[in-house]
């Protein structure tokens, strides 16, 4: 992943298309000991919600590595994250 600039980072994919996304939150885990990204493209799925999606990062220098989640418990708590600050922006 490259050109972090503060809420928005690129990823240019295997095809050679950049992809803008917008940085929703990051948070750190000290049961696991890994920090997580919740990011979005602002686009919207067919019931009009918008897409997000989550990864785990490190940071090196300017740059951040992205990694896939591996396990459902971390799933769960990134879903239950999401519905937390839902609730909250419905209130």
């Amino acid at each position: 992943m490259d050109n972090e600039k503060g809420r928005f980072f690129t990823i240019t994919d295997s095809k050679e298309k950049t992809i803008e996304y917008e940085i929703l939150f990051t948070f750190d885990s000290d049961e696991n000991q890994k920090s997580y990204i919740v990011f979005t493209d602002n686009t919207t799925d067919s019931d009009g919600a918008i897409v997000t999606y989550a990864a785990t990062y490190t940071k090196n220098s300017d740059k951040l590595e992205l990694k896939d989640i591996e396990t459902e418990k971390e799933w769960t708590l990134i879903e239950n994250l999401l519905a937390q600050m839902e609730d909250k922006i419905n209130e």
